[in-house]
């Protein structure tokens, strides 16, 4: 058994297969045996490796840098000046000087496309799409300023022919807005990984994203009717329609965040808002939190004083578990205690973050009631206090304490609002699971789509990309 994978995963696989994970823990390459690519189609897709890519049947050749940019002259020209040598298309998204940005990209060798009235980032980069002829398409945003060699870590994930989008890392740009590190809105930490909903990366910003031109199905890429949120929109349609989106942190991007705290705290709020209209799109993907219901019981029953009563909640979670996976390993009560056990401990924190997020709003209002000020500050100042400690960056803890509330009420703020227009409370309710997913060797037989499958090693074999929908 294999117990891995982005969710977690039990993954059933024979003893040749065991030799072959054994040999690419020690970094051996997949080679060309069929059996080998199915099962290294199986392990990556799932989350349980994370694929490296040292060469690149592709180059910088191949990629076509659309930029969409709206009364920002300095920034893009700053950007320009970075990537030089790049094939670059420089969006104007109806800016008050457009013959400003005109003459920025002329003067670094760009192409250039001016819209009459402002479409808003999704728009201008679709319009931007429509003009490369190149099998790679970088969106990089205005803002941002990518660092040396940015391509290289990128560009060997699509030889892998299910890829559909490879995303660096977001990274603040040094300056005096420390506000923006302490928030990290964009930034999806040092490790790499699948993106999908649900999983420990659900989304990659747009702000810098490397993708296939051909993976769009119609004349659009992005959702123009979504003013924000039309990253995540993207990340999670492609993931449905099959493809592989991976994030690879070795390769950074800086982006330079607002000039000061109350332009930081407005973008979080409209960064919120986003939340009910995905919802109306991808249901209960966008939930606040998703967590095991038997987690939640225990973690209820320990705030609630009653720890004979959790530990009774665990081990029964422990043991219906086990049940489910007797004859498919050799210890079931071990392996499930190390799910569930060690998952509810693992999870705790990350799910108290997600809903705080969400509920800052209504936490802030519990403060002034006596009967919910303990509960409320704990669910504001633990989330803080976590964050500031497993990133302090020279900040105190009252400063990191401020700004980390200060997000996530501006954030749950747009949350609120978005959810009123949309009227809908998709964004506000958890997405609660009592029965635990047991991946046998059948059933990962069965979600191993036939289709892909054959795709993925006739375009190894071709070296070619090929199109990836589900079959």
């Amino acid at each position: 058994m294999l117990l891995g994978g982005n969710p977690l995963r039990l993954f059933r696989i024979s003893e040749r297969a065991q030799r072959l994970v054994g040999q690419w823990r020690n970094g051996a390459a997949v080679g060309p045996r069929r059996s080998a690519q199915l099962l290294a189609r199986r392990l990556a897709s799932g989350g349980a490796f994370t694929p490296q890519a040292p060469t690149s049947g592709a180059t910088p050749g191949d990629v076509t840098v659309v930029v969409p940019v709206r009364d920002r002259p300095a920034q893009l020209d700053q950007l320009l000046r970075a990537l030089g040598g790049l094939a670059c298309i420089v969006v104007d998204d109806a800016s008050a000087d457009a013959g400003a940005t005109k003459e920025i990209a002329e003067r670094h060798g760009a192409s250039f496309i001016g819209l009459s009235s402002n479409v808003g980032p999704a728009g201008a980069r679709n319009a931007g799409l429509a003009a490369v002829h190149g099998p790679l398409v970088a969106f990089v945003d205005s803002d941002c300023v990518p660092a040396e060699g940015w391509l290289g870590p990128l560009l060997g994930h699509f030889d892998d022919p299910l890829v559909a989008a490879v995303a660096p890392r977001i990274v603040a740009a040094a300056g005096p807005a420390r506000f923006e590190v302490a928030g990290a809105s964009l930034d999806r930490g040092p490790r790499g990984g699948p993106v999908r909903p649900g999983s420990r990366i659900p989304f990659v910003p747009s702000a810098a994203l490397l993708v296939r031109a051909d993976v769009a199905t119609g004349p659009d890429l992005f959702d123009a009717a979504l003013r924000g949120g039309e990253d995540v929109d993207l990340v999670w349609r492609l993931d449905e329609a099959g493809w592989d989106v991976r994030y690879v942190p070795s390769s950074t991007v800086a982006h330079e965040g607002p000039a000061t705290l109350k332009d930081f705290l407005v973008r979080r709020a409209f960064y919120g808002t986003t939340a009910a209209p995905l919802s109306r799109r991808h249901g209960k993907a966008v939930a606040p939190v998703h967590v095991s219901g038997w987690s939640l019981a225990v973690w209820g029953l320990l705030l609630a004083r009653r720890p004979v009563l959790a530990l009774a909640a665990l081990s029964a979670s422990i043991v219906l578990l086990a049940r489910r996976l007797r004859g498919l390993v050799r210890d079931p009560v071990g392996v499930a205690t190390h799910i569930a056990g060690a998952g509810a401990a693992r999870s705790a924190l990350p799910a108290l973050a997600s809903l705080t997020r969400a509920w800052a709003p209504a936490f802030v209002l519990g403060l002034a009631f006596r009967r919910t000020r303990r509960a409320a500050a704990l669910a504001l100042v633990v989330p803080a206090l976590h964050g500031w400690a497993a990133d302090r960056q020279g900040r105190g803890p009252v400063r990191a304490f401020a700004v980390h509330v200060a997000d996530d009420v501006a954030y749950g703020t747009g949350v609120w609002v978005g959810c009123a227009r949309e009227r809908t409370l998709v964004p506000l309710v958890p997405r609660i699971a009592w029965r635990s997913r047991v991946w046998s060797a059948r059933y990962l037989h069965d979600q191993l789509q036939p289709v892909q499958a054959v795709q993925a090693v006739q375009a190894v074999q071709a070296v070619q990309p090929v199109p990836a929908k589900k079959g």
